[in-house]
């Protein structure tokens, strides 16, 4: 427990939600330790809100213990989150949500940030975003030196590694066990992956040119976009070999999509991921 995430019972949800909420927004959160999806969620929220720094208050309540207050919000099945904020209940969900989803969802609730908010993320963010990823990358290492158990900050800089193609230094840093961003590091694990061998992309672009039912070249050339971060021409190249023949090699089409949606997996890119598991849905259908 924190200052910023805390258990609550009835006995003083009054003094610890109610009151606090006035001025801050509290995001409650119903579990029970049999749920196996409150195991997840959880520890998500619980890192949030050490994140955002008391832009919002995580208060946890144990619904088995705690049946009058499930039973005063309407909890029908956990986890269930209650954003309340001055006296209103003002957003809510039920169920896991992805840390993307969840980050949108807190978003949309929390306090803004003030002017001495600003993470170290932020800041390289911003820097990689007006092209000077190397500037980036050492405010992240500096960040990383000053707390060295903040996974999200360390796979920022693997990110920024991948993007300047310093793959070996990348695949150092993933080589450790990632518990609290288990998921994007297995995504950056995946993008490692499809960079590792790729051949030029000038080349493959001929070859294909001169014969398009080349579905091997287009594979190829698929791994080769990923590899310099062009990631829709990679998606569009191999849903193409699922266009032109969607049994060549054993369905090597599809599977390079899954490849690329495995290595995508999570923010920026769900929106790119869910645009291209409609097509391939339509290419199959």
């Amino acid at each position: 427990m924190t200052t910023f995430a805390f258990d609550v019972s009835l006995q003083d949800f009054q003094t610890k939600v109610l009151a606090a909420a006035q001025s801050v927004p509290v995001l409650v959160d119903f579990w029970a330790p049999w749920c196996e999806p409150c195991k997840v969620l959880k520890p998500m929220l619980e890192k949030l809100a050490e994140e955002y720094g008391g832009r919002f208050l995580l208060a946890k309540v144990n619904a088995d213990e705690n049946p009058e207050l499930a039973q005063h919000f309407g909890v029908r099945a956990i986890p269930s989150v209650k954003a309340l904020f001055q006296g209103q209940l003002v957003d809510e969900f039920n169920g896991m949500l992805p840390e993307s989803q969840l980050r949108a969802f807190i978003d949309r609730i929390a306090l803004p940030p003030g002017p001495d908010d600003i993470s170290p993320r932020d800041v390289a963010a911003e820097l990689a975003a007006t092209g000077q990823p190397d500037a980036a990358l050492a405010v992240l290492v500096d960040a990383s030196r000053a707390a060295p158990d903040n996974e999200a900050i360390r796979l920022d800089a693997i990110e920024l590694l991948l993007q300047l193609g310093r793959n070996d230094e990348a695949e150092q840093l993933l080589a450790v066990d990632y518990t609290q961003e288990a998921d994007r590091a297995a995504a950056l694990r995946a993008r490692l992956a499809l960079a590792a061998g790729a051949a030029d992309i000038a080349p493959l672009e001929t070859r294909l040119a001169a014969n398009p039912d080349d579905h091997a070249t287009r594979l190829e050339l698929a791994r080769a976009y990923a590899a310099q971060n062009r990631f829709r021409e990679a998606l569009e190249a191999a849903l193409e070999v699922v266009r032109r023949d969607r049994f060549f090699d054993d369905g090597a089409g599809r599977k390079a999509l899954l490849q690329l949606f495995e290595a995508l997996a999570g923010e920026p890119y769900d929106d790119l991921i869910r645009e291209f598991r409609r097509k391939l849905a339509a290419v199959l259908n």
